[in-house]
Parts: C-alpha cells; sequence; structure tokens
C-alpha cells in the first residue's frame, strides 16, 4: 500500500495493500478499500463505506457522509461503489436512510464527473455517467447505461430506465423509459436515444422496432399506460419489452410521456 505520510487512515479501516492514499485524505473506521483503488488527495471517505476495485477517485470528493436528510437520526446505513468507477473532483455520495432501505448503491464503470451528488438511497448502475454539477436525489433508480447532462436535477423516487440521456440544464420530475431522450428545463421526453442505441450496435430492426413502439405510445388510444400494455401483447422485441416492463412495473410516479 503506497499511503502518503499526511494521509490519516482510522483504526478498523480495510485497505488493500495494493492502493494508493494521497495526501491529506481522511479515511473512517469504517471503510473498506478495495484493491488498486486510488485516492488522489484531499479526499474524504466516511461512514459504513465500500469501494471496489481500480476505482479512482479525485480531490475534495466526500464519499460516505451522511445523508442531507432532515429524518436521518444516526442509524446504520451504507454506501457501496463497485468497480473502475471514476469519481471526480468535488463528487458527494452519502449513505442510506433506514426509509429508504439502508444503503446507497453505485454499479461498476461508472464516470461521476466535478460537482456532482448521488444522495442517500440512491440505486445507480453500470456504466452510468453524471456530467458536472447534475444532483440525483434520494431513493433514485437510475438503470444501466444512462447518462445525465450536465446541470440537470433527478427528483426524489424517480426511475431512469436503462439507456436514456438527459439533456442538460434539465429538471427531470417523472419516471423515464429505457433509452428515452429527455429535454427542455423541465424535462420533457423527445424521443429516443437513438445516438446511444447505434453506438452500443444495436441492430437495425431493434431500433426500427423501437421507433414504431415510441410512436404508438405518443399517439395511440387510451392512457399511457394502456398503450403500453397493448404494446406488450403485439411486441415481439426485446428492447421494446424492456419498455414495457418498465411502464408496467410499480411505481410511486407518473412518466414523462411523448407530445
Amino acid at each position: 500500500m503506497a499511503t502518503h505520510p499526511s494521509a490519516v487512515i482510522e483504526q478498523g479501516a480495510q485497505v488493500d495493500p495494493s492502493a494508493e492514499i494521497g495526501p491529506f485524505c481522511v479515511i473512517g473506521p469504517e471503510v473498506t478499500i478495495g484493491a488498486r483503488v486510488v485516492l488522489k488527495s484531499h479526499v474524504v471517505v466516511t461512514g459504513k463505506t465500500t469501494i471496489g476495485e481500480e476505482t479512482t477517485v479525485f480531490p475534495f470528493a466526500v464519499i460516505g457522509e451522511i445523508p442531507q436528510d432532515l429524518k436521518f437520526k444516526g442509524e446504520a446505513s451504507r454506501l457501496e461503489i463497485g468497480a473502475r468507477n471514476r469519481i471526480r473532483e468535488h463528487v458527494t455520495m452519502n449513505c442510506g436512510t433506514e426509509g429508504g432501505g439502508g444503503i446507497t448503491r453505485i454499479g461498476d464503470d461508472g464516470l461521476f464527473m466535478a460537482g456532482c451528488h448521488i444522495a442517500h438511497d440512491a440505486q445507480v448502475g453500470n456504466r452510468v455517467i453524471v456530467v458536472n454539477n447534475a444532483a440525483v436525489a434520494g431513493h433514485c433508480v437510475i438503470e444501466d447505461e444512462v447518462i445525465i447532462g450536465g446541470l440537470s436535477g433527478i427528483h426524489q423516487w424517480v426511475r431512469i430506465g436503462r439507456g436514456a440521456i438527459i439533456g442538460a440544464v434539465t429538471m427531470v420530475t417523472n419516471d423515464v423509459i429505457p433509452y428515452g431522450l429527455v429535454q427542455a428545463p423541465r424535462g420533457h421526453l423527445d424521443g429516443l436515444n437513438l445516438v446511444g442505441l447505434k453506438r452500443r450496435g444495436v441492430a437495425r430492426s431493434d431500433i426500427t422496432a423501437l421507433r414504431a413502439a415510441f410512436q404508438m405510445l405518443a399517439q395511440g388510444e387510451g392512457t399511457f399506460h394502456d398503450r403500453a400494455d397493448r404494446l406488450g401483447r403485439e411486441t415481439e422485441s426485446t428492447y421494446v419489452r424492456e419498455i414495457v416492463d418498465f411502464v408496467m412495473a410499480d411505481t410511486g410516479r407518473h412518466f414523462l410521456t411523448p407530445k
């Protein structure tokens, strides 16, 4: 373990011998640091926090502090961060609360750009990008391969489906379907994340099916829920089925719907 002499590692912390702990970092007594993790300098990791292997945390990030929630009374909670994440300068990630299951989870291979915030009890998937100064509120579910644009805000309890993209300076107050494209200050569902689908090598036939499904959700008869239900009975596309399952799942919020 390469540890700078100015770093403070409190008794009880578990730090893998291959980790690098830079100048003026502070690691609390209930922290677990995985193999080949790098804390650059001036990083605070506290609470019952686990950081997975090969994750790099940049200066002045604060990881695992107590939730910004007035209902929090010091109950046991934790933060779990997966492997190979890049957590940039001034990022904050909080532990969970009793009311949200007691755990905040971050998946693997994420990029959390400077100044962004992940609040208590959020469940963040793999290969997620949260751009500078965006904020994910408490209890949110951010599925795999989501991109959240800079200066955007995700309201508490919102779910964002896999592969969706949120434009910059956008407030998202309702659930976003998988592969959705959300833009405008108050968050309108403006289409599909076609660029992301093509970059991931999704077959043209699947993209065509998704576009047809979006049109049906936008212009079909009945409520949004009715259209999704009907779509589920008609589709053979696994990608469209993913949208249907997302819409039909239990949620405490409405959906952003096509204009």
